[in-house]
């Protein structure tokens, strides 16, 4: 029997979002003329604001613009690498480093769940001791490239707890897993914190906090 503990990353374990600063740090250092379209990143957020588009779509439209259509991995590697290395020195909250260090020390199964791309999700999951990631894939082609377009579904809402299930199903856990007790600042994740044991509101927003109030879920501060 294996006791989880299930962790959200952007806002949850990390202070602040991580996907665009990604975007950014890989333009910049790789080719810092795609902060051209930045004009063209804004008119997609804006087109996701209208519900024009898509969360799913929007990531592989920004994708594209900042970081390319097809990248080799071996390109990726050290700026993957100096991203993790700056999340985890700079943007990774106090209490979340508490929380990890605590799960493990029960003996918990500490996973990452995020909507952010396991691209550099995995790396900064590794710096930080986690034993498992579940996020965002990306297609790999035939010529070994990451192309910009999502593997399955995109890691948020509904879709993140499907994926925490099939994650449990592929791991040998269905059935034999433990109390689970999961982490995350936005109520988009309202339906894996329904499925949780124990479901921990961290740093929530408005209508996390209500919720979690409604609920009686554990809040707490991570700083």
């Amino acid at each position: 029997m294996s006791n989880l503990a299930i962790y959200d990353m952007d806002r949850t374990v990390t202070r602040r979002p991580s996907y665009t600063p990604f975007l950014l740090h890989c333009a910049l250092r790789r080719a810092p003329w795609r902060l051209l379209l930045l004009p063209i990143v804004v008119a997609s957020m804006l087109a996701y604001m209208l519900r024009l588009i898509d969360r799913a779509r929007l990531k592989e439209i920004n994708h594209h613009l900042l970081l390319g259509a097809r990248t080799h991995p071996n390109e990726l590697k050290p700026l993957v690498d100096g991203f993790a290395d700056g999340q985890v020195a700079k943007n990774v909250r106090p209490g979340a480093r508490r929380a990890i260090a605590r799960d493990k020390a029960e003996g918990r199964r500490v996973v990452l769940a995020t909507a952010s791309y396991r691209l550099y999700a995995d790396a900064i999951a590794e710096r930080l001791g986690f034993d498992d990631v579940i996020g965002t894939g990306s297609v790999i082609g035939l010529d070994d490239r990451v192309h910009a377009k999502i593997a399955g579904e995109n890691c948020y809402g509904p879709a993140k707890l499907r994926m925490i299930a099939d994650w449990v199903e592929k791991s040998g856990l269905k059935g034999a897993h433990g109390h689970v007790r999961f982490y995350s600042d936005h109520v988009s994740d309202q339906p894996a914190f329904e499925w949780s044991d124990e479901p921990v509101a961290v740093n929530p927003h408005g209508k996390l906090r209500r919720l979690a109030g409604e609920r009686g879920w554990t809040i707490e501060d991570w700083g």
